[in-house]
């Protein structure tokens, strides 16, 4: 009895050209500086074993960032609300509207947060929040200026994507004014909180408001008013291979169109007390994450940083990552209340993750959410055992 092939012309295009020999010159190519397709990563990541491909994505870091340096930046994740009209099956940290442990940060509670941070050394904040229904564009655009008023040096990274999509449907005014008034008001730039997996068929199964052309489409408008963002891709939501690389090659073609991406950030979804936790309990190996993120740094050749995310991985993960691509450690994290919820319990103050960078071979640089280097200065002491 005979044993039936497959034509080659009736393969999909992943499946033709998914070989060890196509895998073999896709990474060489990348290697070389060569732009690879889709079809290219999906050979790699099929074929190409993890120490080769996280060697090859090393290599590929020295060629674009050839001084020897890894940046960090301390700074403070500032969430100043809980309150959420989305229901993602993936978090743990919003409360609907109406709950009674549903909160929002007042002013004075926010300027004690960012006075603490600077007394700990810290440049800036990362502030997000859930989707609100009652805070106004005024509400935030006033916060801004305040800040700004009493700390006029203070890097302000705030506002998803995804919650300027939810300011649009509270204002019904597009995302272009929004971001203009707020920049104005003193935001510098804006997380790439909310990409997760940008295809449709997972963010609706996960119950994310925001669509992936939509939050794109902020992205690109962030960059043409003058603001830079950062892109994320958050990996183990029952997403497919094929999914993942449709995720990484959306986000090149922005960045193509507009150059306002300053760094890319994968990370793993991690499942505790999150209802998504109950269908996937799992956290995604390091080495699956390490491959992944080392295929982002060969695939996005137009975005020249790139953050291996120790909150998720740990310590040995973090030192892998920067041996395996990575160019950017990410903060201190001084204060985390969104991803430690549902699990990710690694903890690092700056002494640490300047001893990762070292161990790894690299010198440490201290940063701004801006990617904008600052000057080095002697490590600050704890303030009240902080």
């Amino acid at each position: 009895m005979s044993t039936l092939v497959q034509p080659k012309d009736i393969l999909t295009p992943a499946q033709r050209f998914s070989t060890p020999e196509c895998a073999t010159a896709a990474l060489a190519a990348a290697m070389d500086g060569t732009r690879i397709s889709v079809d290219d990563a999906h050979a790699i990541i099929e074929h190409v074993d993890t120490e080769t491909l996280l060697n090859a994505a090393n290599q590929v870091r020295a060629r674009l960032h050839a001084d020897g340096v890894v940046s960090y930046v301390v700074d403070r994740n500032v969430n100043y609300s809980n309150i959420c009209t989305s229901v993602c099956t993936f978090c743990a940290f919003f409360r609907k509207p109406g709950s009674s442990e549903g909160y929002v940060l007042s002013e004075s509670e926010i300027h004690d947060k960012i006075q603490e941070t600077i007394d700990l050394g810290g440049s800036g904040m990362l502030m997000q929040g859930g989707l609100h229904p009652d805070l106004s564009l005024e509400w935030y655009a006033d916060l801004f200026r305040g800040i700004k008023a009493r700390f006029p040096q203070f890097y302000l990274h705030c506002l998803s994507p995804t919650e300027i999509y939810g300011l649009e449907q509270i204002t019904d005014r597009p995302a272009e004014e929004i971001l203009s008034t707020l920049k104005e008001a003193g935001l510098d730039s804006i997380p790439g909180g909310g990409g997760e997996i940008l295809v449709d068929a997972v963010r609706t199964r996960r119950r994310s408001s925001c669509g992936s052309d939509d939050w794109l489409r902020i992205s690109a408008t962030a960059h043409r008013v003058g603001l830079p963002t950062t892109a994320t891709m958050m990996m183990g939501l029952g997403e497919s291979l094929e999914m993942r690389l449709e995720h990484l090659d959306r986000l090149r073609q922005v960045q193509d169109e507009t150059d306002g991406f300053i760094s890319f950030i994968p990370w793993t979804f991690q499942p505790d007390n999150t209802p998504l936790g109950k269908v996937i309990p799992d956290r995604m190996p390091v080495d699956e994450y390490l491959r992944w993120m080392a295929l982002s740094r060969l695939f996005l050749d137009n975005i020249a940083n790139l953050q291996v995310s120790w909150l998720t991985q740990g310590r040995d993960g973090g030192v892998r990552g920067l041996l395996g691509g990575a160019n950017d450690i990410g903060s201190t994290m001084i204060e985390e209340n969104v991803i430690s919820k549902a699990g990710a319990t690694h903890e690092a103050n700056e002494r640490q993750l300047r001893a990762m960078i070292e161990e790894a071979g690299f010198r440490p640089a201290l940063r701004n959410a801006g990617y904008h280097r600052l000057p080095d200065r002697p490590l600050p002491q704890p303030v009240d055992g902080v």
